[in-house]
């Protein structure tokens, strides 16, 4: 049952990506490109997103727990280390080259473009090389390398 709601939450992720032409990264760098053709659809979806997550988050904090699960996973750290910052300026960095980030990139992997062709599995390897990183031990916990 919890794969069945996973897919449909995706899916409904999904679609709002490409009703709202957040899947085309052209949206993206033309919201970045202030003095140029700037393009302010990209606020008013993040605003958007930013009220019905309030909203949400009020109403699901009022449960003892999740409707699938136990208990709520929630982070236990609340610090702002140097690992959290350079992942969020690579994902800055690469979301701002590229005009993708991970949810639109696969939503636009059916229209086959060059653009998600090379991002897409850029990503995976990205992923996957923090992912060995992290398990070798290279990074100690305050992300420091040893």
């Amino acid at each position: 049952m919890r794969i069945l709601w996973g897919f449909l939450s995706g899916l409904v992720f999904g679609l709002g990506l490409v009703i709202s032409g957040m899947a085309d990264p052209a949206k993206v760098l033309n919201f970045l490109d202030l003095a140029g053709s700037w393009d302010p659809s990209l606020a008013l979806v993040m605003g958007g997103a930013t009220v019905t997550a309030f909203i949400g988050y009020r109403l699901v904090w009022r449960r003892p727990s999740p409707v699938l699960d136990q208990t709520f996973d929630i982070p236990k750290s609340r610090s702002i280390d140097r690992p959290l910052v350079t992942g969020a300026a690579l994902f800055g960095i690469g979301w701002g080259i590229g005009g993708f980030c991970p949810g639109p990139a696969w939503t636009a992997l059916p229209l086959l473009a060059p653009g998600t062709l090379i991002f897409l599995p850029a990503m995976l390897v990205g992923l996957w090389g923090g992912a060995r990183i992290k398990s070798s031990g290279l990074l100690d916990t305050k992300g420091a390398a040893t």
